[in-house]
């Protein structure tokens, strides 16, 4: 894998190259949309966020550059396109109709989670699954029952799941380690691919505002995004991997070493278990309150009935007096936007009324709660907002159709995939934000993978499986880079709920990841653009996870630790 040095001597190399363009490029002016300049803001963004590890700076830095080169690139033009990256670019993106329903509801389904937080909801779930853990191998499978039961948010999944089952899992010997990884590997795979989160907000939105600049590609956004689902490789076979680690006992690599370790010293470490607390203390129920899991399992039922009621019911409008249509007719036809705006106040709205029904909140404390929850998704909208700002200067300065020019007849479709997927793993990687790098990929990869099939007559129902494919690559990718990144958000959470070492978290981790990437690549990536059915691949995957494990892995018992 490239190292931090690497990635760091590569960025330089880049923005290097960038600098020593702009004296040529200031005679461009106006020709600079469809030119070689179009691929400067979006590799500025990727060499900034490199160097720095540091999206927001990035992103913005990426739009001024763009702004700078439409204002053709002279000197004067500077001070104009730094105003014009916030007032004209920044300001288009919210004004956007669509943007700002995906603000609102990601708004929402946060303060929602905040909601089911504190009063006890998310709690009573975690008190029904604990109970079974009665074993090692018992507690380590129900926390990764847990981590898929708390889907809605990766972050809520991280704390809750990782402060919860420590006690559990260190009363059966069970490495901090092992809790970290299995903590770390339900919560952003599971929240990337389940259909309603508080990441669904976030990925529609940048597949809809994609899909808005692919002409010839008539679909809805959250359809494409469904689409997408059977080919995200990595998240699926990453969490099938923690659950057959946890059914059969075995690890291998540092891993093993950590789970040795714990079976003949124990796992408590306690300095860093007041850190891990305290972090906690925000999400923590209501003091001397009922813990019940209904009061989070129905706004979250809610929400979900809510969009398939708000797709349904958009989408009949949208066919107007058309009788007898389909299913596919009818999503196709939704508009997922406004079902996701009804879902997610509906949700609210319910975790708020069931919490003062029952008197677990007051108003004031239940706004708190709601309030906690907004603020929490804040910075992910700041990302959001900055890479629809991003889009749009691709789209004027028309990246993707210099890329196809250059790229479109020679490169061969069925790697774009794999590449997309290595591509968003090193952007995450070196950044520490999934979200990040799907923000920084997406608005230039939807539209380069579309025109380069429509570039080499591939734009056809036969390979859809390609775009799909590309989509869920971005997602995947971005969650692998996230899981192998020492600097990762989630990765750091995880340590720190788990009470584990944050050093020995990636180090006892990676080897998992990695095993898992590579196998989704191979297998998932390349096999299905090549033409093979997705099941295929995903079960390909899977048969030689098992086979990995079974021939490499070893229980913990076998050579303890003297």
């Amino acid at each position: 894998m490239i190292n931090n040095n690497n990635l760091k001597y590569i960025s330089y190399v880049i923005s290097l190259l960038l600098f020593s363009t702009v004296s040529e490029a200031a005679e461009a002016g106006p020709q600079a949309a469809g030119s070689w300049l179009a691929i400067l803001p979006p590799l500025f963004t990727i060499a900034v966020a490199l160097i720095t590890k540091r999206v927001v700076p990035a992103l913005f830095l990426g739009i001024w550059m763009g702004a700078w080169i439409i204002n053709d690139f002279g000197l004067g033009g500077l001070g104009k396109a730094l105003l014009d990256t916030f007032q004209v670019f920044v300001a288009n993106a919210l004004a956007n109709p669509d943007h700002s329903a995906i603000v609102l509801f990601s708004m929402m389904v946060g303060g929602m989670v905040g909601i089911i937080s504190r009063n006890g909801g998310m709690q009573g779930i975690v008190n029904h699954i604990v109970r079974w853990a009665d074993s090692a191998r018992h507690a380590c499978v129900a926390t990764a029952s847990l981590g898929l039961a708390i889907f809605f948010d990766d972050y809520a999944n991280t704390l809750v799941v990782g402060n919860t089952m420590r006690p559990v899992t260190d009363s059966m010997r069970v490495s901090r380690a092992k809790l970290a990884y299995i903590v770390d590997s339900t919560a952003a795979p599971v929240a990337c691919i389940a259909i309603v989160t508080t990441w669904i907000g976030y990925e529609i939105g940048l597949i809809g505002d994609s899909l808005s600049k692919m002409e010839g590609l008539d679909t809805e956004a959250y359809l494409l995004f469904l689409n997408t689902l059977p080919y995200s490789f990595y998240p699926v076979m990453a969490i099938a991997f923690v659950f057959m680690v946890s059914i059969t006992g075995r690890d291998f690599g540092p891993m093993l070493e950590a789970e040795r370790h714990a079976l003949a010293h124990g796992s408590e470490n306690p300095a860093i278990d007041r850190a891990s607390n305290e972090e906690a203390e925000s999400i923590a129920p209501v003091d001397g309150k009922p813990q019940r899991a209904f009061n989070a399992y129905i706004p979250v039922a809610v929400m979900v009935l809510g969009v398939v009621v708000g797709l349904y019911v958009t989408g009949r409008e949208g066919l107007g007096d058309v009788s007898d249509p389909t299913l596919k007719d009818i999503i196709g036809n939704a508009n997922s936007y406004t079902a996701l705006m009804w879902a997610s106040l509906a949700s609210m709205m319910t975790a708020a009324v069931l919490s003062l029904v029952q008197r677990i909140m007051d108003l004031e404390e239940v706004v708190n709660a709601w309030y906690h929850g907004v603020r929490a998704m804040l910075m992910a909208m700041i990302i959001l907002i900055l890479a629809w700002s991003l889009g749009e200067i691709t789209d004027i300065l028309k990246t993707a159709d210099f890329l196809v020019s250059v790229l479109g007849d020679s490169i061969p479709t069925f790697i774009l995939p794999a590449m997309v997927f290595l591509l968003a793993a090193a952007t995450a990687f070196a950044t520490g934000s999934s979200w990040g790098a799907m923000g920084i990929l997406f608005p230039l990869v939807m539209p380069l993978t579309w025109a380069v099939l429509v570039a080499q007559g591939q734009a056809d129902a036969e390979h859809m499986h390609i775009l799909y494919s590309a989509i869920s690559a971005i997602l995947a990718g971005a969650v692998w880079g996230d899981h192998c990144s020492p600097i990762s958000d989630t990765t750091i959470l995880s340590s720190l709920a788990s009470g584990c070492d944050h050093i020995e978290h990636v180090r006892t981790q990676l080897p998992y990841a990695m095993t898992v990437g590579a196998t989704a690549i191979l297998v998932g990536s390349i096999l299905t653009a090549l033409g093979s059915p997705w099941w295929l691949g995903m079960s390909l995957g899977l048969i030689i996870l098992w086979l990995i494990l079974n021939f490499l892995g070893k229980p913990a018992s076998t050579f303890p630790d003297g």
